[in-house]
């Protein structure tokens, strides 16, 4: 260094904790509003998270079984942490998440609110929605859209059903701009029926999730019914990826970082082959399907394998009146986690599964590798329509809102 420059002079740095004010942690995002002249833009945010164990024995109390809703009662009254523990599964390797205590926020949704005239999840998604321009939030359960990976289904079930009735009663009815698309019990096919006409008719449910399943394939003749009645009702189905570090792909695996790429991606995988090659497209063809939280950068890569593989062994698919790929090219996806490594394969993926009017723009905050609206204003190659459709106009249409 030229010994005429002058040092650089270290500023203090703010720590970012679990007591941290959203308004603060998003304050560059706020920067982007004037930057972009975001409050000109319709923005949906279609994935978006709270913490619902910071009410878990409120929704413990909503179990319908009286001996498991009992159990879990006297596991919070007993045991030490079972607050926020009971009856749930946790998967291994999620804590990791906090990068050695460096992004904490998603830990614990713990900052300080004095708001009082509204539960207090409500006020943090209100600080995020306006931190971000955003106009409708859709908000999901943290832990919960593990509960897939649950070892004992009926439990699963249990706890998802008291979670939608309280979620639905608590959160919904306060904030006309938060949305949801509730979980499906989805290892009970009659629970899950029963779910979408209990709460199809609810304002702020726009959909329903299929959650971080891998046990159950989508194409077994008993879910049927629940297919036929979200497309009659025109209520989208979405896919929303889970991490695990158990399954039989990744636990070789070392690295969280290497699980976290993979399981969230594998898992929806699973689901969009057998989807497709089983003929949902044929069978359900005004049923519009969501895949969720796993990026964009495998959709190419399974356009050209279903395609290649279709090509050779069409009597496999005895119901495909198209190309894999073209039914691909009908479903939605959400942008979160948006691979921006390589502007070039990031442009060839728009235009593989039509981003202008198939990509819906999610944040997934509070998590740690969430993404601001700024992340789409800043890819160079897309038009002014195609930002406002991937922001918010193509989910105005996909959910009626």
């Amino acid at each position: 260094m030229n010994p005429t420059t002058p040092a650089v002079t270290p500023h203090p740095t703010q720590e970012i904790t679990t007591r941290t004010d959203t308004r603060e942690i998003l304050a560059n995002a706020r920067r982007d509003i004037q930057r972009y002249r975001l409050d000109e833009y319709f923005i949906v945010d279609v994935d978006s998270h709270h913490v619902e164990l910071d009410s878990w024995p409120d929704i413990i109390a909503r179990i319908e079984n009286p001996v498991l809703r009992d159990s879990g009662q006297q596991m919070i009254k007993n045991w030490p942490g079972a607050d926020r523990t009971a009856l749930g599964t946790f998967t291994p390797g999620m804590t990791a998440q906090d990068v050695g205590g460096r992004i904490l926020h998603q830990a614990a949704l713990a900052e300080p609110v004095t708001e009082t005239a509204v539960h207090r999840d409500v006020t943090l998604v209100r600080r995020a929605m306006d931190s971000m321009s955003i106009d409708i939030q859709v908000v999901f359960p943290q832990p919960m859209l593990e509960i897939g990976l649950h070892p004992r289904p009926e439990v699963a079930t249990q706890l998802l059903m008291a979670y939608n009735e309280w979620f639905t009663e608590t959160i919904l009815g306060d904030e006309p701009r938060i949305k949801t698309m509730l979980g499906l019990p989805f290892e009970n096919p009659e629970a899950s029926l029963r779910t979408v006409r209990k709460y199809a008719d609810h304002p702020g449910v726009i959909g329903f999730l299929v959650t971080s399943q891998r046990s159950v394939g989508v194409h077994r003749n008993e879910y049927m019914p629940l297919y036929a009645e979200l497309q009659e009702r025109g209520m989208p189905l979405g896919f929303h990826a889970g991490p695990n570090q158990n399954d039989s792909m990744t636990s070789t695996m070392n690295k969280f970082l290497s699980a976290h790429a993979i399981s969230f991606v594998t898992c929806n995988m699973t689901h969009m082959t057998n989807w497709v090659i089983n003929g949902m497209g044929e069978r359900f063809p005004n049923l519009k399907v969501i895949w969720i939280e796993s990026g964009l950068a495998w959709v190419p890569f399974m356009m050209q394998r279903l395609d290649h593989e279709y090509q050779l062994r069409q009597s496999d698919a005895p119901l495909l009146t198209k190309m894999p790929s073209d039914y691909m090219r009908e479903m939605y996806y959400t942008s979160q986690p948006l691979e921006i490594t390589d502007l070039g394969l990031l442009e060839s993926t728009f235009r593989a599964v039509d981003a202008e009017h198939s990509l819906l723009y999610s944040s997934d905050w509070p998590h740690w590798d969430f993404d601001v609206p700024g992340r789409i204003m800043n890819i160079p190659f897309l038009t002014e329509q195609a930002k406002r459709n991937i922001l918010g106009e193509n989910a105005r249409k996909l959910f009626n809102l």
